[in-house]
């Protein structure tokens, strides 16, 4: 990669608008081309002072340490200041999850502390890995909308700026910037590596836009779900409950969309569970009883009282059976 096509890249990341020179941002690092790339971006926009690294040591593989002394070396290289935290994983469940939210958790208190952002280098390519993932594994439109390029303190600036995998590793090469490799990645192991390895290969032997039109059909349902939004609004007239006779008489894909938003509402984290139960509320709501509930998952019951719908937070998760009184 030559420097203009260098100044290509950092221009497409400045003009988007998640890094400003004078910003202070925490970046998250693995030691991976993508958040190698990110901090020397973050440093030539932002400018040095403003940029500070956290690297999570997880150990869980055998090149954890490697990893870390890496990070630490590059740090010292671009004079960034650099925060080193290790996390003991739990014996059972998502082990990537469980990581995911650690070095979030551990990102979002270092960027509150500093008055900064947290930003994590995922690109365009983990977002195509995403929206395929969502599609086999989630029902429903919002799973095929892909990781937003902003929420909160976090922000994704190469995704915004569609930088791509092989984008990062030119960038890093032509800096001179050395990069770990995961071995995960290149393994059939996880769902990820599967999806990089078999699936999208196998898409693009049939389309070699396949890339690209998944990322565009990700960010016209994003586009799309912002117009839902202001009619599910419209329909609740701000209102935190709605008649059952009223949620029958709208079109099912409303209804549904007003439901997850009631529930949401409520337990302030997602309920992709209630769209789902809508047949449910409503058989509830025309049984004639006072009063009925039901737990619909994510922590969320739907009760109606005197044939009027609105959300408390459950307190048996789990609870798929009607208790009506």
């Amino acid at each position: 990669m030559d420097a203009a096509s260098n100044a290509e890249l950092l221009e497409r990341v400045r003009s988007g608008g998640l890094l400003e020179p004078g910003q202070k941002v925490v970046v998250c690092l693995s030691g991976g081309r993508d958040s190698v790339c990110l901090l020397d971006i973050a440093v030539e926009i932002c400018g040095r002072g403003n940029v500070s690294a956290l690297h999570v040591n997880y150990g869980l593989r055998e090149e954890a340490d490697a990893d870390e002394q890496l990070c630490r070396e590059l740090c010292r290289r671009l004079e960034v200041e650099l925060t080193v935290e290790q996390a003991a994983a739990p014996r059972d469940g998502n082990l990537q999850a469980w990581a995911r939210d650690v070095r979030y958790g551990l990102g979002a208190r270092l960027a509150s502390g500093a008055g900064a952002r947290l930003a994590a280098g995922h690109t365009a390519s983990d977002q195509v890995e995403t929206v395929v993932y969502r599609l086999a594994s989630s029902p429903g439109r919002r799973s095929l909308v892909g990781m937003p390029d902003e929420r909160g303190l976090l922000v994704r600036p190469l995704l915004r700026a569609r930088f791509t995998r092989d984008q990062t590793a030119q960038w890093c090469r032509s800096r001179g910037l050395r990069w770990c490799e995961d071995s995960s990645n290149e393994t059939d192991k996880y769902a990820r590596g599967r999806i990089r390895g078999q699936v999208l290969p196998a898409l693009r032997s049939i389309h070699p836009a396949t890339d690209d039109n998944i990322l565009q059909s990700a960010e016209l349902l994003r586009d799309e779900a912002e117009v839902l939004e202001i009619v599910v609004d419209t329909a609740l007239a701000g209102k935190s409950e709605i008649s059952t006779e009223h949620l029958a008489a709208l079109p099912p894909a409303l209804a549904r969309l007003i439901v997850r938003r009631l529930a949401e509402d409520v337990t302030g984290g997602l309920c992709p569970q209630a769209s789902a139960r809508l047949d449910e509320i409503l058989g509830l709501g025309r049984s004639g009883n006072e009063l009925a509930a039901i737990d619909i998952g994510g922590g969320a019951r739907a009760v109606i009282k005197q044939s009027v719908l609105s959300f408390e937070r459950s307190p048996q998760r789990a609870a798929r059976r009607p208790v009506e009184g």
